[in-house]
């Protein structure tokens, strides 16, 4: 790997199309400074993208209407346009299972990328990705009548609000951390992975109950795919807290399905993976002659 950086990013209600842009722009610039040529780029983000056109994505869901078809939608065709080379953007949570399916050598494996929304992708048992719609994200996980909204589509209890950024921040409160309540949901989580780092039990008890929302919720993920290995990626995975959201899921599988347990293994890459597993993924994907 010639360069690697972690940008704070926080793109969910920016109305200005161009911060979208020039953030990825800019993202590319700094990568391209460590490299003696650019032969193609390839991407991964939350939302559905067809032929490198945004069809639609909670990412912009800042942007008004006119000023997404006007500019959001050919995005990814005006940055290839841009820097003139092959160009491929695949939603984020199909690239974390191609970046596990990559890393195992394994098909059948579930992708769960737990960042600034939860991406889900699926390889199949052939090693294919699918034609499918896995925005998991938007997958109701909780039946509960008062389960929380999704403030973009306004379903209750799906998986963003338990498996992404959102989930801790919406724990938080309830752990007793004292906190800045303005701050985004990136710097919120940060001060947890740093207490988390430090052994505090206030941390301990966010992550604790992500690991058993985990749980229940592979169960449920089983009835709709056919898969045996889970790979775990994202910002929220990253440290000791990723490694107790599996152990915790580990023993709610086995509890209370032992036999789903026996039949998944779970893909814990390391931190380097982690943060950049998608990213090597998805770089693999343009056709370069």
């Amino acid at each position: 790997m010639k360069f690697s950086e972690e940008i704070v990013w926080d793109p969910y209600f920016e109305p200005n199309p161009d911060y979208h842009y020039e953030g990825v722009m800019d993202s590319l610039r700094r990568a391209a400074e460590h490299l003696p040529r650019v032969d193609a780029i390839g991407g991964s983000a939350a939302g559905c993208y067809s032929h490198n056109r945004v069809t639609w994505a909670s990412l912009f869901r800042g942007v008004e209407p006119k000023q997404f078809d006007e500019k959001v939608r050919d995005m990814f065709l005006n940055i290839a346009k841009e820097w003139g080379v092959p160009l491929e953007i695949l939603n984020d949570g199909e690239v974390t299972a191609l970046a596990g399916s990559m890393a195992l050598g394994k098909n059948g494996v579930l992708g769960i990328a737990m960042g600034t929304s939860e991406g889900g992708g699926y390889i199949d048992m052939d090693g294919n990705v699918t034609t499918w719609l896995s925005e998991l994200a938007f997958v109701p996980v909780d039946l509960h009548p008062e389960a929380p909204a999704d403030e973009w589509s306004g379903d209750l209890g799906c998986g963003a609000q338990y498996f992404s950024q959102q989930a801790v921040g919406r724990l938080l409160p309830a752990s007793g951390i004292e906190y800045d309540a303005s701050l985004k949901l990136p710097e919120q989580l940060k001060i947890v992975q740093g207490l988390m780092e430090n052994g505090d039990e206030r941390a301990l008890k966010i992550y604790d109950a992500i690991g058993i929302y985990l749980g229940y919720t592979l169960a449920h993920y089983a009835e709709l795919y056919d898969f045996e290995y889970v790979l775990l990626l994202g910002r929220v995975t990253t440290g000791p807290g990723g490694e107790h959201i599996i152990d915790r899921s580990k023993e709610v599988l086995a509890a209370e399905f032992p036999d789903l347990a026996k039949r998944i293994k779970f893909h814990i890459p390391d931190e380097t993976e982690k943060r950049h597993g998608q990213a090597i993924a998805a770089a693999s994907l343009p056709k370069v002659d």
